[in-house]
């Protein structure tokens, strides 16, 4: 844990930084912000998905303040964890400076299962799908990411 804040630091990263690492985001700062400092990146920008936005705000969180950020604009973030949550993300993870210790907790793609759904309404139940999975990941932690811990 990084001594300067009791909090740890985590980096919720996938490859567009738009639907899976935001979700990731907004339930860490909504449910577990005591103990967690949270923040997302991609590998890529692809924008802030609406969907993602729409499913969160229903579960009555508001991640419309978010924005897709590449990963290198924090970089000087001293993490103490980065989860991939994408298999993409977690191929192409990128060496980051310090002592952060990547952990792989990949989510199926809202979006990408969304184009093969036959309504707009069964296309948006993968959102909350994937959204409900996030959440119950987070209220994991920071005690499942501290149970991976080799030390």
């Amino acid at each position: 844990m990084n001594e300067t804040n009791s909090k740890l630091k985590i980096l919720f990263l996938c490859t567009g930084n738009s639907c899976r690492s935001q979700m990731a985001e907004g339930w860490a700062k909504s449910l577990r912000s005591d103990r967690v400092e949270a923040h997302s990146a991609g590998i890529e920008t692809h924008g802030l998905n609406p969907n993602a936005v729409r499913a969160m705000g229903e579960a009555g969180v508001d991640i419309t303040g978010h924005r897709s950020k590449k990963v290198d604009e924090i970089l000087d973030i001293p993490f103490d964890y980065v989860v991939t949550v994408c298999d993409h993300a977690h191929e192409t993870c990128p060496l980051f400076p310090g002592n952060a210790q990547v952990i792989h907790r990949g989510f199926d793609d809202p979006p990408r299962l969304a184009k093969e759904a036959p309504t707009e309404e069964e296309a948006f139940e993968h959102y909350r799908r994937v959204r409900d999975e996030i959440r119950g990941f987070v209220e994991t932690l920071p005690e499942s990411l501290l149970e991976s811990d080799p030390d």
